[in-house]
């Protein structure tokens, strides 16, 4: 067993931030394009294209922007600042998970469950 916990930073809008949108930027910085991003997602292009939108407006800053040498409209990347929050966001997101961990195994530490779900502990060697 192990812990698991799903986080995501709230915008006053109510707009949540988590792993999902997170992942988009991630990939769109990876790949250099929102539709490769949208498509490892499984996700259309125009859904993707949509939580980019509200995402940046929720935030009040530019999350992506077009490479001023991309030709015609393909090509997309983070922007600094875009790169800035998703920092912070997988840096809370670690604190969190470690903590998570330890609290975890103080809580579980030395206790195995049987069928029946009643708690034993183990024998110390």
């Amino acid at each position: 067993m192990k812990p698991k916990l799903r986080v995501w930073v709230v915008f006053p809008s109510g707009l949540k931030f988590g792993d999902g949108r997170a992942r988009l930027l991630e990939l769109i910085d990876e790949r250099g394009s929102l539709r490769q991003a949208a498509a490892e997602l499984d996700m259309s292009y125009r859904n993707a294209w949509g939580y980019l939108q509200e995402l940046e407006s929720a935030a009040g800053f530019k999350l992506v922007e077009r490479p001023p040498d991309s030709r015609l409209r393909s090509g997309m990347r983070v922007t600094a600042e875009g790169r800035q929050f998703l920092t912070c966001y997988r840096k809370f997101q670690r604190g969190l998970d470690e903590t998570a961990a330890r609290q975890f195994d103080r809580a579980f530490a030395g206790k195995t469950f049987g069928r029946r779900g009643a708690v034993t502990r183990r024998a110390r060697a």
